[in-house]
């Protein structure tokens, strides 16, 4: 599943993340939430396929040698900024539902000359890894398009290493809202209305198996649904218990 398939819900407006009939706003989704440094030397068709809601790379904390996930990789812009920041002793799988997207983002790769990126077949609920494979799992603004929610977090617990990490950009929507109100703002900007609320998300992961969560705002999508990052780790074999 990435942002914008046209198979990831019968329901999603064609105007996903955004207000209906108009582009994504530059403060709230696309490449413009990333900084020169990670834009330059990216291919153009990546940056132009981006619409998430935030930049992963800002709570991932990436470090070389580490193998990293991204979750619904769309046209691979994530991946090809952790293939950088992993170095050429690590490596960058991206997952994605639609061979559209699997296309372009191959073909992104060869255009930037990437060399330990991999981009798989597959969706962010059966993620195509096995057991422990990677360090770091981050994904942006897709997590809130899951209608299996408690899948996702277990399948990024699943292929995480003991000790690793997630970095992730989402829509979250502030507790007091509930279904029917997120509901509601769905039909103004497209694809939030199934966002998981600050508390679901950290009860979510907690019960997935993650320690030291946390969901913090960056700006305002619609009324009381923010653009969000969220951080938390898999405990390490010697960690107690949480």
């Amino acid at each position: 599943m990435t942002r914008g398939d046209s198979d990831a819900s019968a329901s999603v407006d064609a105007d996903c993340c955004g207000p209906a009939g108009a582009a994504p706003t530059d403060e709230v989704f696309g490449a413009s939430l990333y900084g020169t440094d990670d834009r330059l030397g990216l291919p153009v068709e990546a940056l132009t396929a981006s619409l998430g809601c935030g930049n992963p790379m800002v709570v991932a904390d990436l470090h070389e040698g580490e193998k990293v996930l991204d979750l619904g990789s769309g046209g691979g812009i994530d991946v090809l900024l952790s293939a950088r920041r992993v170095g050429p002793r690590g490596y960058a799988y991206g997952v994605d539902m639609t061979d559209e997207m699997l296309e372009l983002a191959n073909a992104n790769k060869a255009r930037a000359g990437a060399t330990n990126v991999e981009f798989l077949r597959g969706t962010i609920e059966d993620v195509p890894l096995p057991d422990g494979a990677v360090d770091v799992v981050i994904s942006n603004c897709v997590i809130n398009l899951s209608t299996d929610k408690p899948a996702v977090l277990g399948e990024m617990h699943r292929v995480l290493a003991p000790g690793g990490r997630i970095g992730i950009a989402d829509v979250v929507a502030e507790d007091h809202l509930t279904p029917a109100d997120r509901a509601e703002r769905g039909s103004f900007i497209g694809c939030i209305a199934g966002a998981l609320s600050r508390r679901e998300y950290l009860d979510g992961l907690a019960a997935a198996g993650f320690v030291d969560a946390e969901v913090s705002f960056i700006h305002e999508a619609a009324p009381g649904m923010h653009s969000a990052l969220i951080r938390a780790r898999k405990p390490a074999p010697e960690e107690p218990p949480a």
